[in-house]
C-alpha cells in the first residue's frame, strides 16, 4: 500500500472526525441526548486514531538499527493494535456504560432539532470520509472482496479507516433513530437503547481490528501467491535441485524475509555456490519485490529413505 494514499484517507477521516466531533458535543450540550455524548466521544476517538495512524507510518521509516536490526517496519502494526484497544475502551465500552445509565435515568430531549440537523450533516460529511476511503483503497482491493481486502492487507491503515467510517456512518444512523424516536414520543428509552447499540458496533469493530492485527503481530507469512512466485524463481535455474524448506515473515507492511535451504550437487565449488545463491536472490527480488531480505542456505538433500551420502558439504551465504 501506497504512504500518499493510506495518508490521504488517515487524513480526510481526521479532518471529518474533528468536525463532527465538536458540532456533537454542541448539541448534547443544548440537547442532553446521550446518544449525541457517545457519537461525539466517538468521533473523538476515531480522530485519536487516525492520529496513532499516522504516527506509527512515520516512525515506521526509521532506519534500521543495532536494536532493529530488520527496521521498524512492524511499528505500524503496533500503532494499529493501539487503535482497537483505544476504539474499544473509549469508544464502545463508554457508550455502553452512558447507554445504560441513560436507560436508569431516562428524560426527554431539549432542543430536539438540534441534535437531529447535526446527526443529518454528519452522516453526509461521514459519507464523503468513507468515500475518499474506498477510493483510496480501490487500487490495493484487486479483484478480491472487501472482506477479503480487509482481512487480507498487510498494510493495517486503509482497512481500520475503512472499518472506522463504516462504523461511524452505521453509529450515525442509529443514533439518527434513538433521538428521532425520543423526540416523537418523549421517552428517553429509545436514546439509551440507541446508544447501547453504537457501544456494542465499536466493540464488535475493535475486535475485528484486533483480530487481524494480532496475526501480524505474532508473525505473518507471504500470501501463497508470493510464496510461489519465489519458489519459481528459485528452481528456475537447473544448478537448483529442489527446495528443502522455506519461510518467510513480514517485517513491516512493505517487505518481508524470505529464508530457504535449497539443494546444490555437492561437487559446486565455493566459488560456484556464490553465483548460484546471488542469482536465485536476483530472480527472487524480481519477482517479488517486497522480499527485502533473503537468506539462502545451499545443502545436499538427503533423502530419509537412502543411506548416507559419502560426500557431503554444508555452506551458509546470506544477503541483505
Amino acid at each position: 500500500m501506497s504512504a500518499t494514499g493510506g495518508n490521504k484517507a488517515i487524513i480526510a477521516a481526521f479532518l471529518a472526525n474533528m468536525g463532527i466531533a465538536i458540532t456533537k458535543f454542541i448539541a448534547w450540550a443544548f440537547s442532553g441526548s446521550s446518544s449525541m455524548l457517545a457519537e461525539g466521544v466517538h468521533s473523538l476517538a476515531d480522530s485519536g486514531n487516525q492520529l496513532l495512524l499516522l504516527l506509527g507510518g512515520k516512525r515506521a521509516k526509521q532506519a534500521a538499527d543495532k536494536e532493529h536490526p530488520f527496521g521498524y517496519g512492524r511499528v505500524r502494526f503496533v500503532y494499529a493494535f493501539v487503535v482497537a484497544i483505544v476504539l474499544f475502551s473509549i469508544g464502545g465500552v463508554f457508550s455502553v456504560y452512558e447507554g445504560i445509565s441513560k436507560l436508569q435515568n431516562p428524560h426527554p430531549l431539549e432542543v430536539w432539532w438540534l441534535p437531529v440537523l447535526v446527526l443529518v450533516i454528519a452522516i453526509t460529511l461521514e459519507s464523503f470520509s468513507l468515500r475518499t476511503a474506498i477510493k483510496e483503497s480501490i487500487p490495493h482491493k484487486g479483484n478480491s472482496t472487501w472482506v477479503q481486502f480487509i482481512r487480507r492487507s498487510k498494510a493495517p491503515e486503509l482497512p481500520i479507516v475503512l472499518l472506522e467510517d463504516l462504523a461511524a456512518l452505521l453509529g450515525l444512523v442509529i443514533a439518527l433513530f434513538g433521538v428521532g424516536l425520543t423526540a416523537l414520543t418523549g421517552n428517553g428509552l429509545y436514546d439509551g437503547i440507541a446508544t447501547i447499540a453504537i457501544g456494542v458496533l465499536l466493540v464488535a469493530v475493535a475486535v475485528i481490528v484486533a483480530l487481524e492485527v494480532k496475526s501480524l503481530l505474532v508473525g505473518e507469512g507471504a500470501s501463497d501467491d508470493d510464496v510461489a512466485k519465489i519458489e519459481t524463481a528459485l528452481l528456475a535455474s537447473k544448478d537448483v535441485g529442489r527446495i528443502i524448506h522455506m519461510k518467510t515473515l513480514y517485517l513491516g507492511p512493505d517487505e518481508f524475509m524470505v529464508g530457504a535451504k535449497i539443494d546444490v550437487e555437492p561437487s559446486k565449488t565455493m566459488g560456484e555456490v556464490s553465483v548460484i545463491v546471488n542469482l536465485a536472490e536476483r530472480r527472487i527480488r524480481e519477482a517479488v519485490p517486497a522480499a527485502r531480505i533473503i537468506y539462502i542456505e545451499p545443502d545436499i538433500y538427503l533423502d530419509p529413505d537412502a543411506g548416507t551420502p559419502s560426500t557431503s558439504s554444508i555452506v551458509m551465504l546470506s544477503s541483505d
